[in-house]
């Protein structure tokens, strides 16, 4: 089809000629145009306005709108136009050109349909729903009239067919975030991110655009037996970068570096001389190990356990006891304890001592009353 208007001088105009028209009037169904030079103006069928589906004809033209058309028929002092095939027309060569540069497209989402969304390119594209997003899309109810980007990844002119993506954009977003992350992220950085899911093993946080893995040992100070007992999916935390590998594309984060350590201002929490009640977590030899606050253990060595004297711990202890200690030493650079059982006691005993009265009746008796009577018998030399 020729790009230029094939117009005669007698204003004879034929079937395939590309003219200029001028809406004059429009229809529920139909537009009028006037066209110059012509003889008697022209009518653009609604069918013919648009690549896609309209209810009226204003919803597509308005009145003094200058537009591209095809004569389609020539009837009796009338000229049947197609507005839609020469967009179609025009719309094709760049489309094909946009196609093979794989350039990205905007445009408004004009209709939502089953199975996807309808645009408008000059001819009708669809996106498939599964072209949509990378994610679950339930309802398309809202992208009506949004404006999205999108790539071709279809498109046969013969069959009038042209499929979009607007997943392809996204994907290839992500990447170029994704790429441009792991270059500028280093260990030992600390960073906002996003629980994006949970495993048995861990955490993976979205730290914008690429996801770490928080190891479940990274995720406290304390023992736990399961993720979701410290984070949930949705979560915002701050995570500290361990370790960037580029070329696997791994990264991996803690939580609990970020958190302050159950050693920090231990001499405030536990002062020398202070009592507190804790667990036996481990026995050994020389002594056990108890832990006064989560993640703070001291040790209680063998000589504090008991005034009498013990071969092992075991004899008085056992794994899981709960006792009471006072607090010898306090180390907090080594992050050191030293714990007393036996100066508890100890203090006990002499309170219990202190307390106890002996009976009256005991009171005044001394040796010479009780063998006195004996003592008479012997005579000195």
């Amino acid at each position: 089809m020729s790009e230029e208007m094939n117009m005669m001088e007698n204003g004879d105009l034929q079937v395939g000629d590309r003219v200029k028209g001028i809406v004059a009037k429009i229809e529920e169904k139909a537009v009028t145009v006037t066209i110059e030079g012509a003889p008697f103006d022209g009518v653009i069928p609604i069918s013919e306005l648009s690549s896609l589906h309209i209810e009226k004809a204003s919803d597509s033209v308005e009145v003094g709108d200058e537009l591209d058309l095809v004569i389609t028929k020539v009837e009796d002092e009338n000229y049947v136009l197609s507005k839609r095939k020469v967009d179609a027309e025009q719309a094709w060569d760049a489309l094909e050109e946009k196609f093979e540069s794989g350039e990205i497209i905007e445009a408004e989402v004009k209709d939502v349909v089953k199975g996807g969304l309808v645009i408008d390119l000059g001819v009708r594209g669809f996106v498939p729903a599964s072209l949509v997003e990378d994610h679950f899309v339930e309802s398309f109810e809202d992208y009506k009239g949004k404006v999205l980007t999108f790539k071709i990844v279809e498109m046969e002119k013969e069959n009038n067919r042209l499929i979009l993506s607007h997943r392809a954009v996204v994907e290839m977003e992500k990447e170029s975030q994704k790429a441009e992350v792991m270059e500028n992220i280093h260990p030992g950085d600390e960073l906002k991110g996003k629980v994006q899911r949970i495993a048995s093993f861990g955490a993976f946080v979205d730290i914008g655009g690429v996801d770490g893995l928080v190891h479940i040992s990274q995720l406290s100070h304390e023992h736990i037996d399961k993720v979701s007992d410290v984070v949930t999916e949705g979560q915002e935390v701050t995570v500290k970068v361990l370790s960037v590998d580029r070329d696997a594309e791994r990264i991996s984060l803690s939580i609990k570096d970020t958190l302050p350590g159950p050693w920090d201002s231990i001499e405030d929490k536990a002062p020398k001389g202070s009592v507190h009640t804790g667990k036996v977590k481990r026995l050994v030899s020389y002594g056990a190990f108890v832990e006064v606050f989560p993640g703070v253990e001291g040790l209680v060595h063998i000589s504090q356990i008991a005034h009498k004297h013990i071969s092992t711990p075991h004899e008085v202890l056992s794994e899981g006891q709960e006792v009471q200690v006072k607090v010898l030493e306090v180390n907090k650079a080594d992050k050191r304890l030293s714990l007393s059982i036996k100066e508890l006691q100890e203090k006990e005993q002499e309170n219990d001592y202190s307390d106890y009265d002996m009976p009256e009746e005991s009171s005044g008796f001394s040796i010479s009353d009780v063998i006195g009577d004996k003592l008479k018998g012997f005579k000195s030399e």
